[in-house]
């Protein structure tokens, strides 16, 4: 039961049951005290009254208390190796558990939750599950196993007594979990007051050269900051409701000794309890409820936690991209057959992506061929990224077919059909690292001497012999010691160097100038030979040298042929063609 409600792995719900019970041994063990001083007691009180006696058990307690002396440092000691040592080990492997997952999904996952989100369940709420774990769950649960053993004894020794002592803690609990549905809520609400802030935070650290460039630094902190003041507020809210259910349990439990107290008293008067009984039932009432005070507020603690399980428990829940770990493919040739994509398809929340339900792909059917260039234009949001995303599986299509060499891309693991796919994007993602290790990324295996071709195929050579340490200089965050061509030129040498059968290039020279552009294009005449080649871009001219052209528009196949035959056509790309031409000769 433990496994599924707190979403542990087996070894970590086998270990939490340990952690329990070890926890619920030191708790015993810590009364045990209490018998000791009761034996001291009754034993001064018979050298008092002038029964004797006392002498000869002074050895015995002695022994007694050194004995349990060691007793309890075991037991605290196997407690904290049985809690805290196994929790950690159990959000580590959590959080590698979340990671793996995240390897396995989709990118239309990523459409849906942005990074803030993913950060604070891969670390915010992994480290609450490793508090819970660690101490909440263990600290609770081994007190309340404590309390019904001590409680079965007490109830033995005098019933009436052990009620007075028992009947106040499950009021006090009942409580404590009467305010669990605004505690969540308020948890819920604590939760996205955090994650808008570090989003706004984040966007101010991405956007903050437009921001200083247009003077508006000032009116977007003040939106910022107002974020910050309601992440106190709600911060503030958070704590109210565990805060006063824990503070009105507590009080309860005083309620336990003051009922001892009297009861105890009246029975002492009228002789059916003995005086060192009753000493004994009002220091075990002491005893027993010490620990639940702050038991209480580790259950308090476990009811906010509820909320980070259920947010990795969705995490885990979601479906993984699967398939066969081998290639049975003939040849390379990508197909497409009346495929259909619609953004978010299985998604029933439109709050989540404003691209919910939009129909990009309807019916497109084309093929790209081996040792050919295949190259997607038309007009913007026509799906010609999308077409490019879906033939390497990055996200799944609802109907139709693309086959890769005649099998079909979606019963091929993920990860093997990446293997057959040398990708470049518009948008780079380099890493603080030397260029020759930026570079190296596209075969992680290759020498540098392989790295060093790939890279003078890419011309990464014209400024990368400039720079002080050439190719060991180190190019910063995301590569911000370098332009946005030489950013390009490194993320294509990567492709080069992994040197996969299908190359997909997506606006891959839109940040290169004339020349390199030339210079890149004729790299790949020599690379792409019996290779299959996708190309996106928008700019006529970079396609021209294309085997065969695809145009989409609106989601659908608008033309498709030879650059030369199509212009003939007097169709779409025609006229984009000389859309493009007329804005060359555009002048002030």
């Amino acid at each position: 039961m433990l496994k599924e409600m707190l979403a542990l792995s087996d070894k970590g719900a086998r270990d939490l049951k340990k952690g329990i019970a070890a926890t619920a041994a030191a708790h015993l063990c810590v009364m045990l005290p209490v018998s000791l001083l009761m034996t001291m007691t009754m034993a001064l009180i018979d050298k008092t009254v002038g029964r004797g006696g006392a002498e000869s058990n002074i050895p015995f307690i002695l022994l007694l208390c050194v004995f349990l002396t060691a007793l309890i440092f075991v037991t605290q000691w196997v407690q904290y190796n049985l809690t805290y040592k196994v929790a950690y080990e159990e959000s580590a492997e959590r959080r590698m558990s979340l990671a793996e997952k995240m390897r396995r999904l989709p990118l239309s996952f990523f459409g849906q939750r942005d990074l803030s989100d993913l950060t604070t369940t891969m670390m915010g709420d992994c480290s609450k599950l490793e508090r819970m774990f660690s101490n909440a769950v263990p600290g609770f649960l081994g007190t309340v196993i404590m309390f019904i053993i001590i409680s079965c004894g007490l109830l033995v020794i005098d019933w009436r007594m052990g009620l007075c002592i028992i009947l106040p803690v499950p009021i006090s609990a009942l409580v404590v979990l009467a305010a669990r549905k605004k505690q969540i809520k308020a948890e819920e609400r604590n939760l996205d007051a955090h994650r808008a802030a570090y989003d706004s935070v984040q966007e101010y650290l991405d956007v903050m050269k437009e921001l200083r460039s247009d003077g508006l630094e000032k009116a977007y902190l003040e939106d910022v900051d107002k974020k910050l003041e309601h992440v106190v507020s709600c911060a503030f809210q958070n704590e109210l409701p565990p805060g006063i259910a824990v503070t009105l349990a507590q009080f309860f439990l005083r309620f336990g000794i003051v009922a001892v107290l009297l009861a105890g008293g009246l029975m002492v008067a009228d002789g059916s309890l003995s005086v060192t009984m009753f000493i004994l039932y009002l220091v075990m009432a002491g005893r027993v409820y010490e620990p639940f005070g702050s038991s209480f507020m580790l259950m308090a603690e476990m009811i906010s936690s509820l909320v980070s399980i259920k947010r990795t428990k969705q995490m885990e829940a979601i479906k993984e991209q699967s398939g066969l770990p081998v290639c049975n493919n003939q040849g390379y040739d990508i197909e497409f057959q009346d495929v259909v994509f619609t953004y978010h398809a299985d998604l029933e929340d439109t709050a989540v992506s404003g691209r919910h339900g939009e129909r990009v792909l309807n019916g497109v059917s084309f093929v790209a061929k081996q040792g050919e260039i295949t190259a997607l234009v038309g007009p913007s949001g026509g799906g010609k990224s999308t077409v490019s995303r879906l033939a390497a599986r990055f996200w799944d299509y609802q109907k139709g077919s693309i086959t890769v060499g005649g099998m079909e891309v979606s019963r091929i693991d993920p990860e093997k059909l990446m293997s057959l796919y040398s990708i470049v994007f518009q948008d780079v993602t380099l890493f603080d690292n030397t260029i020759l290790e930026n570079i190296r990324l596209g075969r992680k295996d290759a020498t540098d001497e392989e790295v060093l071709a790939a890279a003078r195929l890419a011309n990464c050579d014209e400024f990368a012999e400039k720079l002080p340490d050439k190719w060991n200089t180190s190019i910063g965050e995301n590569g911000c010691a370098l332009s946005g061509g030489e950013r390009q030129r490194i993320s294509i040498a990567r492709a080069f160097l992994k040197d996969a059968p299908i190359i997909l290039l997506d606006e891959a020279t839109a940040s290169l100038d004339v020349e390199n552009e030339t210079l890149i294009q004729t790299a790949l005449s020599r690379l792409i030979r019996n290779k299959t080649v996708l190309i996106i871009a928008h700019r006529m001219r970079t396609v021209a040298g294309a085997d065969k052209i695809v145009v989409l528009s609106d989601g659908v196949v608008a033309e498709q042929g030879a650059p030369d035959a199509l212009y003939a056509c007097d169709g779409l790309y025609t006229h984009m063609v000389d859309l493009q031409t007329d804005s060359q000769n555009w002048s002030i």
